[in-house]
């Protein structure tokens, strides 16, 4: 188990160029499998969670080489199906909870799939029944092992239909839409996820002779087509990450440039973080956050204290709100973090308390934060990683605090972001690697 090792305290200047985004990264490397033709993708992170379903991939038998750095070709002529029901498919695809999104192209193509428990970050349920109600409405039999926590996915023909989600899940949509391209007939979508990476996987679909429309939106109506061909599809920087250095700018006191954001793509996100009183000047496509000494929270108009809260988008994504939180400790004035989606991301909010922040966790899903302005510096101290976004803020927060600090279970962070200690050690910052 690896560990960082931080001084802080230090100001951080210069230029980061965002990741690619694991969240689309995930999706559209699971398309792949839709076609026997050549797929190339660019702009893919090298992080553990890409590299664990790229590695899935090639173990299925998908021809994968790499043209370059985050760029590679992909076919899947030949899958070896029986491989799914082999003890080292089910324990690499239960170590990634990404893998869940495999079943909807080959369930389209094969008319089969089969799936283990799904692994990843604990940070509360993530059921799963969208994704095989969506499958069972196109006309596919369902069935779970409760014994072997195995799923089997089995269709002749499947057929366009009506679809209304019970919730806007992202992995659900991605996996109903990729299993609906290839049906029979057409399928409307409704209460349909509509993120940048959901719409990102729409339009390489579309690329590939997809007929999607409705894409941005939360119905989604599809066509369905006997087959698909390859294409060039380039992902989208990460959001998180992008939202992850706008945090860290304003706590270390730092000037920093965030290049190619892809700025329509952000939504809300900019203005949450103006909330907290956060200079972000848009040049270009690029993102200049100067080194400010004090940031203030808003009020809402009435003078009642700024609620910051996740929903499906456009609203916010839930993946900041760590990354919020953290940024808050520092700023002038107080602010309600409601985390609605997961019941389990504020727990790490202890570590935090410890480092000397004033935090009330209300409950699993509320954490009030009263700023110390800088007035008081957070404490260095020992800490562990409980899943990625936490295990970025407490590294943001490590960074801004007096004296040494040792982050644990790091694992988690690299499965999020692409050699971040070498590249904010870039900017100036005091991380070594240990262990």
């Amino acid at each position: 188990m690896g560990a960082f090792e931080i001084h802080g305290g230090k100001p951080l200047k210069g230029e980061l160029i965002p990741q690619g985004a694991k969240n689309e990264a995930l999706q559209v490397l699971c398309a792949v499998l839709m076609t026997s033709e050549k797929v190339t993708i660019s702009n893919i992170p090298d992080i553990i969670d890409v590299n664990k379903l790229i590695n899935l991939l090639q173990a299925m038998g998908v021809q994968i080489e790499k043209v370059e750095k985050g760029t590679y070709n992909f076919r899947a002529k030949d899958i070896d199906l029986e491989y799914l029901k082999s003890e080292d498919f089910t324990k690499r695809a239960s170590g990634l909870r990404g893998s869940i999104m495999i079943i909807g192209p080959l369930l389209a193509r094969f008319g089969k799939a089969y799936m283990p428990k799904p692994g990843g970050d604990k940070i509360g349920r993530r059921r799963l029944d969208t994704h095989f109600e969506g499958f069972t409405h196109l006309g596919a039999k369902f069935n779970f092992d409760a014994k072997t926590y195995f799923y089997t996915v089995e269709a002749d023909n499947l057929k366009g239909t009506f679809i209304h989600m019970d919730e806007a899940s992202v992995t659900g949509t991605a996996n109903i839409v990729m299993a609906a391209v290839l049906a029979k007939g057409e399928t409307t979508i409704y209460n349909a996820a509509c993120e940048p990476y959901l719409q990102q996987l729409c339009k390489m679909l579309n690329s590939m002779g997809a007929k999607i429309s409705g894409i941005s939106s939360n119905m989604l109506k599809i066509k369905g087509v006997k087959s698909l061909g390859g294409c060039f599809h380039r992902v989208l920087p990460d959001m998180i990450e992008i939202g992850s250095f706008i945090g860290l700018a304003a706590m270390t006191r730092s000037e920093i440039t965030i290049k190619d954001v892809s700025y329509p793509d952000l939504g809300i996100m900019p203005s949450i973080f103006r909330k907290l009183g956060i200079q972000l000047e848009l040049r270009g496509d690029d993102l200049y956050i100067p080194a400010q000494d004090s940031y203030k929270i808003d009020t809402f108009i009435d003078g009642s204290i700024l609620t910051v809260s996740d929903a499906p988008w456009p609203g916010f994504t839930p993946d900041l709100l760590s990354i919020v939180l953290v940024t808050a400790t520092q700023a002038k004035g107080s602010v309600l973090i409601h985390q609605k989606m997961f019941e389990s991301r504020l727990f790490f909010t202890d570590k935090l308390i410890d480092m000397g922040a004033q935090i009330i966790l209300c409950d699993p899903h509320r954490a009030a934060v009263i700023g110390l302005n800088h007035e008081h510096r957070l404490r260095g101290i020992s800490m562990t990683s409980p899943d990625i976004r936490a295990g970025v803020s407490l590294l943001i927060a490590a960074l801004s605090a007096e004296g040494k600090s040792t982050i644990h279970n790091i694992e988690q962070i690299d499965r999020g972001y692409e050699n971040i200690d070498f590249r904010l050690n870039n900017l100036g910052a005091d991380i070594r690697r240990i262990g």
